[in-house]
């Protein structure tokens, strides 16, 4: 029985939903939603709930209304950002019915003519700004949830940061209502205006000369992260990198994460990577931090403390990387307890007692071992000369399925 109907409600309120949205409302026995959307409603026999707060109480108040002809208003399109899938994840999709309005995409780049397909779309409502991070290039488009005004100062603070000033940014308020409104400006030159809480933010991200370019692909520049020597440098780590695999929406360990370079070009790499850093410097741990904010990972989980006691009770991974601490006992054993059937185990090594210990994983575990000498250019006097760095053993393999 589908006794559950979640509709989409734009900024023109009730005049424009579907026929069958209104259908929906007018038998409804409940109807829940925001103080804005139920006002767009005429008057009805209906019980009338807000939403409610903390959103965690929502499984609270949806749940004992099962059985009985419930609506709930959602803005715009339910399934992009939406109620909807806070709600399938107790509430069986086969039991719903969502009649979607116009997303605030869609609404934008009608309003300013871009292409939804060439255009990367985020939200930052209820994330932290720094996301924005990693989808500043050169010439890309940006459509933005915000979370309300302040999000366009940030968002702009943090393009000029980047040396991307000049770029456009439109500011488009109340879409699809009658007190919509649309501003342009620079991101080094936002003005100083009242801008509506409901507003969606385009970007068209343009370099100026010395932008820093930072691309998703891994092997960032070494001097991107703030670091006091222990890091996976660039040409190893983007080795590291493939060989983790990184895939949408999966977990990643760091184990002895030092400046958290690992994790962090983990979670860029794909849609909803996440990764968990385990160090115990706390001056490290701050570096990670700092990583994190700028290169647009603010979700890396920062565990301190000596492992392997800080790695028991962490969600189970789907890949772990071990940059430090192998030697120490239980690192591994409890890493690879823990880590996902068919995960990916990848250690790197610098000193012979470590290549001894991976020699001795790799009798037990089979994968493979490769060894990594990279050399860059230095001067001799006058002259040129590539001077080879600390070569790098590094194991990889996939726990058995």
């Amino acid at each position: 029985m589908k006794w559950l109907t979640i509709v989409g409600v734009g900024e023109d309120g009730y005049d424009g939903l579907l026929a069958r949205a209104r259908l929906a409302i007018a038998e409804a026995d409940v109807i829940v939603g925001s103080e804005r959307l139920l006002a767009f409603l005429p008057d009805s026999n209906a019980e009338r709930h807000e939403w409610p707060q903390p959103f965690s109480a929502v499984v609270e108040r949806i749940t004992p209304l099962r059985g009985r002809k419930t609506v709930i208003l959602a803005t715009g399109d339910p399934l992009n950002y939406g109620v909807a899938r806070k709600l399938m994840t107790f509430i069986p999709f086969a039991e719903m019915q969502i009649i979607p309005q116009l997303s605030a995409f869609s609404l934008a780049a009608s309003r300013v003519g871009w292409s939804l397909p060439d255009c990367d779309t985020h939200t930052l409502h209820g994330r932290h700004a720094a996301n924005i991070e990693a989808f500043i290039q050169p010439d890309v488009r940006l459509l933005v949830l915000t979370e309300d005004a302040s999000t366009i100062t940030e968002v702009a603070r943090r393009l000029v940061a980047r040396g991307f000033g000049k770029s456009q940014m439109i500011v488009l308020e109340n879409m699809g209502g009658p007190r919509e409104r649309q501003s342009s400006f620079t991101a080094e030159a936002v003005p100083h205006m009242d801008f509506s809480p409901l507003n969606t933010l385009a970007v068209h991200c343009i370099a100026t000369p010395g932008a820093t370019m930072l691309s998703r692909l891994a092997g960032l520049p070494d001097d991107a992260f703030e670091h006091d020597g222990q890091l996976t440098k660039r040409e190893v780590r983007a080795a590291t990198l493939a060989a983790l695999s990184p895939s949408p929406d999966k977990l990643l360990w760091d184990v002895g994460a030092g400046c958290g370079s690992i994790a962090i070009e983990w979670m860029r790499a794909a849609r909803g990577c996440e990764a968990i850093a385990f160090e115990h410097d706390p001056e490290r741990l701050k570096m990670i931090a700092a990583n994190a904010d700028r290169l647009g990972t603010p979700r890396l989980k920062l565990v301190a403390g000596e492992a392997p006691v800080t790695l028991t009770g962490q969600a189970a991974p789907d890949a772990v990387f071990i940059g430090g601490g192998l030697g120490i006992p239980g690192v591994f054993e409890t890493s690879w307890a823990a880590l996902k059937p068919g995960g990916a185990m990848v250690v790197n090594v610098v000193t012979i007692e470590g290549e001894l210990h991976l020699y001795d994983l790799h009798e037990k575990h089979g994968g493979n071992l490769v060894r990594m000498d990279v050399s860059h250019l230095t001067h001799v006097g006058r002259l040129r000369a590539l001077k080879p760095r600390m070569a790098v053993t590094q194991w990889r393999t996939h726990k058995p399925w």
